[in-house]
């Protein structure tokens, strides 16, 4: 698709800000609509906002490549391509990109002289040295540790990676420690771990389940929901439990503001809950949502990863960072 046809078929909004209770408006404008920044992909995922560049990156994973958009221009280039099909993103706390990577079935990091190396692509499980099956979603911890859902999407699907082995016969969400190389399961319990997302002060880490996407859970479940786990001792989610169920659509992705609203991806808009697990409304986009982040300068933009590529949702509220509790206790 052109980057012109697709102006012409995806321009901006899809109809009125849905709400649902009346702490959206807190968190929206009420005639606030989803804005056409362009592209050409695709699929597109894994969005990060890169603050001394203001632009942002994202993945079009069937593409094999990485688009950019710029603020300063206002328009979409190819970044990087033959990257692996890359999916999910985010910053270190020194600001370097941590990305998963499809085809080398790990989690890599782009320094800052633009090369690009692999971190960890195994871990030592009861059974003795295994590959991941194909990180998807990514985040950093404000201790510096990296966390990562590892469904199976890119060795099962020709199009996003490589075909391959599920080697250690699940599908799990890991620990990584970059200083120690410690990898550790954390989350054992959900059919197809996909987005994740940690509340701000930490206590609390979502991971999205897009079995019902897949159809490939263990029990061919239908799950289409976003589980939350107490974070204990900053490395052991426990209690795990249904924070919401997301629909039409599954939480490919999603982020979390400084208030601890949950924004997420859904089939025809962004959905917002509250901490409390209340569907507080949604943010039409006129196509389906992969991924989204916060950034701008003051992190108050909503960049929105959606089929054929970025959009952007100016909202009232801040996207919360691990850089806010860096140095603190965690």
């Amino acid at each position: 698709m052109s980057d012109t046809t697709s102006n012409m078929l995806h321009e901006n909004g899809s109809g009125a800000v849905v709400v649902d209770d009346p702490r959206m408006l807190d968190l929206v404008d009420a005639g606030v609509a989803a804005q056409w920044l362009g592209g050409d992909a695709a699929w597109s995922e894994g969005p990060v906002y890169l603050p001394a560049e203001d632009a942002v990156i994202w993945s079009d994973i069937p593409g094999n490549r990485i688009l950019r958009w710029d603020a300063a221009g206002g328009g979409v280039t190819v970044h990087r391509t033959d990257v692996e099909f890359t999916n999910g993103r985010t910053l270190d706390l020194q600001g370097r990109v941590v990305a998963c990577s499809h085809g080398r079935r790990g989690i890599e990091r782009t320094e800052p002289d633009g090369t690009t190396h692999v971190l960890v692509d195994r871990w030592t499980s009861p059974t003795g040295p295994v590959r991941f099956n194909s990180p998807n979603d990514v985040v950093v911890k404000s201790d510096g540790t990296i966390w990562f859902t590892d469904p199976a999407y890119g060795i099962i699907q020709a199009h996003e990676g490589h075909l391959g082995t599920r080697e250690y016969g699940d599908h799990l969400v890991f620990r990584f420690d970059p200083a120690t190389g410690e990898v550790t399961p954390v989350v054992v319990d959900v059919e197809e771990p996909n987005g994740l997302a940690f509340s701000p002060d930490e206590s609390l880490l979502y991971v999205a389940d897009t079995a019902v996407a897949a159809g490939l859970g263990h029990f061919l479940a239908a799950n289409h929901h976003i589980r939350v786990y107490d974070v204990v001792h900053g490395r052991y989610a426990k209690n795990g439990r249904t924070f919401a169920e997301v629909s039409p659509g599954v939480a490919d992705g999603f982020r979390v503001d400084v208030h601890g609203n949950v924004w997420t991806s859904s089939e025809d808009a962004v959905q917002v809950f509250a901490p409390d697990g209340v569907r507080l409304g949604a943010v039409p986009v006129p196509q389906k949502v992969g991924n989204v982040c916060f950034g701008g300068p003051d992190r108050s933009t909503l960049f929105v990863a959606a089929t054929a590529g970025l959009y952007r949702i100016d909202t009232r509220t801040r996207g919360c960072s691990p850089s806010d509790l860096a140095g603190g206790t965690s």
